[in-house]
């Protein structure tokens, strides 16, 4: 019997090196605040998806106070997602 995708993706996710996971998402986030304007917003929103997709799939498991940061920090980089393109 095969696991569910959700499954396998968590199982990847945990695999992830947390080191790596924290530079690639810190170049994308000087990327898209120091590039012009819609390649800057691109790679926001690239991050913002990413957080996002995180944000869903551990959503069950987090307190009630790292769900309220993650939500904060999520509605900021979209803020400055919008910022970006106008």
């Amino acid at each position: 019997m095969t696991p569910p995708k959700s499954e396998n993706l968590l199982r990847r996710l945990a695999g992830v090196n947390p080191t790596v996971a924290f530079i690639v998402a810190l170049v994308l986030l000087l990327a898209g605040l120091f590039l012009p304007g819609i390649i800057g917003a691109a790679l926001l929103f690239v991050l913002c998806a990413a957080m996002a997709a995180l944000t869903v799939t551990t959503w069950p498991v987090q307190s009630t106070p790292v769900r309220a940061i993650r939500v904060t920090l999520l509605t900021l980089l979209l803020a400055t997602v919008i910022a970006k393109m106008i």
